[in-house]
């Protein structure tokens, strides 16, 4: 999990880094996908039983790809303008947003303890953008786009997970944006101006690509919950890589919000592993008192 979120960040800085150098942001979020379908055929050797590939609802699958095209086309857009730290910050802000749709859309409804993380992490992300003061700009805009997005499309897997395959959900998250932005490629003129932004470019993929296999290696090892705290550790690589490439160093009120945002996350991870704890408990002693009276 620590590993899945360095390729993350090498994904955000590289993204950061090309079209800052003038690539169309077009360019960069299609080759992105292209060379992740590549790899993923790949590493997952499809050739070996494509049926694990086979959708059993496709037009879902594009939805959710245009939701992971969303997000990422916001995120590279974001970044034009915001430090690597402050577009994370913000990102993190999409597991209390998750955490308050899954009411509607799921039936997963919050407490008012998480309600309140919720709000917390709110004020948060209202300490990073600070509307009204000059501060919020189109690229806060954008990295909030991306949040949506993404949460969208975290809550799409969640649905289609219990009849989906997992190799599947890789496969069509890269390969339906992939398709859909072939027709808009002769429209975007600036490519990359030579050998090293063309490597970068294609190593976009690669990060990606190997990214979410081994997000997939992760939840085959460990549970959910236990894996929950370990997306926050982005924001130490992100804080290192902006210093490192761009010279960039978060202010004091990007670290401020963003430690009330991780802080709010944390305990929502610690406040559902308690209610699963519980409820576990409660089965187990409905269970035995069921197993007495037979």
């Amino acid at each position: 999990m620590l590993s899945t979120y360095v390729f993350f960040t090498f994904l955000d800085t590289s993204s950061k880094y090309l079209v800052l150098a003038g690539v169309s942001v077009l360019i960069v979020a299609w080759v992105r996908f292209a060379v992740h379908v590549v790899l993923v055929g790949m590493l997952l050797r499809g050739w070996r039983q494509p049926v694990r590939f086979r959708p059993v609802n496709l037009p879902a699958h594009v939805l959710r790809g245009l939701f992971l095209f969303g997000s990422t086309m916001f995120n590279i857009l974001a970044l034009r303008s915001l430090q690597l730290a402050e577009t994370t910050s913000i990102y993190f802000f999409g597991p209390m947003v998750i955490t308050a749709l899954a009411g509607p859309l799921l039936g997963e409804w919050a407490g008012w303890r998480r309600w309140l993380a919720i709000l917390a992490a709110f004020a948060g992300v209202l300490i990073i953008t600070r509307p009204g003061v000059g501060v919020f700009g189109i690229g806060h805009l954008f990295a909030l786009g991306s949040m949506l997005s993404n949460c969208f499309y975290v809550i799409m897997t969640r649905r289609m997970s219990t009849s989906e395959t997992s190799e599947s959900l890789i496969l069509f998250s890269a390969l339906a944006p992939a398709v859909l932005l072939l027709p808009l490629l002769p429209f975007s003129f600036s490519l990359p101006h030579d050998g090293w932004h063309w490597f970068v470019l294609l190593m976009l993929g690669v990060f990606g690509g190997v990214g979410h296999w081994l997000l997939v290696q992760a939840y085959r090892l460990a549970t959910t919950t236990a894996l929950a705290p370990y997306p926050y550790s982005q924001m130490v690589w992100m804080i290192i890589s902006g210093w490192i490439v761009f010279k960039q160093f978060p202010d004091r009120w990007t670290l401020v919000g963003a430690a009330i945002i991780v802080a709010s996350g944390l305990y929502i991870v610690h406040r559902e592993h308690r209610l699963r704890l519980q409820s576990r408990a409660a089965s187990d002693v409905e269970a035995e008192a069921l197993a007495k009276k037979l």
